[in-house]
């Protein structure tokens, strides 16, 4: 049995923040798991080796060369099984490459989004016109060029649009626990909403079928599984975080009350104060003066 090694891609992610955006090459570290720990950046990955990788409710064994699309919404874990384990990484958040997509988000597209086709196995053909894109984009990563940030999102959508003309690969396994990773994956989407730091950013997702639809999920289906796993409805979930981030809000803001109401996703103060009534018993104006647990 391999022994396996949690390693976080956290280095990288102080000069990514910055930029919007990294690229490395991956070191041949056998006998390891990574799990990417920010929630801000999207992946792209080339390598080859055996391993792994489980991705939402469902798990892929590779053994060669393989195309890796991360969604920042979808957890996943890569367990490394070769002892030489090489290739490259790309980083990015949807703003930097926001300004090259003209059309829907990352989130949708059928490399990046739950029901999709994260995983393409690539020949050796394939691989080679890969890694000079890649080598290209550390090389860039290092220069001066003024247009240094267009010149980047272009090669990543090259890589996307090469990514496209591939088959997929039919190689995923749906796991007997699938009710619990969909639950996993529910729940932290649900969870990286939050906290809520500024008050002209209001929540994406308020209701069950807001999440169904962004994990690619009848609703019907979502509620069965998050049921059957927590013994809730998705909607009393999302109802008792919402109600949490109201009560911090009010207790350690001095937001306006109409503020906090639109942040949380309500249309207008009324309806947040008949949803906080009704769920603490008391007006968020009450509750901010003499704090209820």
């Amino acid at each position: 049995m391999k022994d396996k090694v949690v390693r976080s891609l956290s280095p990288f992610n102080s000069d990514l923040k910055l930029k919007g955006f990294n690229v490395f090459q991956i070191e041949g570290d056998g006998a390891a798991t990574r799990i990417y720990s920010r929630k801000d950046f999207y992946k792209i990955c080339l390598t080859t080796g055996k391993s792994i990788i489980h991705y939402a409710d469902r798990s892929f064994e590779a053994d060669g060369s393989i195309l890796f699309f991360g969604n920042p919404h979808i957890p996943y874990s890569w367990e490394t099984l070769s002892t030489t384990y090489v290739g490259y990484t790309c980083l990015f958040s949807e703003d930097f490459i926001k300004a090259a997509m003209r059309s829907e988000s990352l989130q949708q597209s059928p490399l990046f989004k739950i029901g999709g086709t994260p995983i393409l196995e690539i020949t050796q053909a394939q691989r080679e016109f890969l890694n000079t894109i890649f080598l290209k984009m550390i090389e860039e990563q290092k220069s001066d060029y003024v247009y240094k940030d267009d010149l980047m999102r272009n090669y990543i959508n090259l890589i996307i649009h090469e990514a496209l003309k591939l088959q997929p690969s039919e190689r995923f396994d749906t796991k007997k626990n699938a009710a619990s990773r969909l639950t996993a994956v529910f729940l932290e989407l649900l969870e990286r909403q939050f906290p809520i730091e500024t008050a002209d950013r209001p929540l994406q997702f308020t209701t069950a079928q807001d999440y169904a639809q962004n994990l690619g999920v009848h609703v019907n289906h979502l509620n069965r599984m998050v049921k059957e796993v927590t013994g809730k409805p998705t909607t009393a979930h999302i109802t008792e975080r919402i109600t949490s981030e109201a009560k911090a809000l009010l207790q350690h803001t001095d937001w306006p009350v109409a503020d906090i109401a639109y942040a949380l996703g309500f249309e207008y103060p009324t309806y947040f104060n008949n949803y906080f009534k009704r769920m603490t018993g008391v007006n968020p104006t009450t509750y901010r003066t003499t704090p209820i647990v």
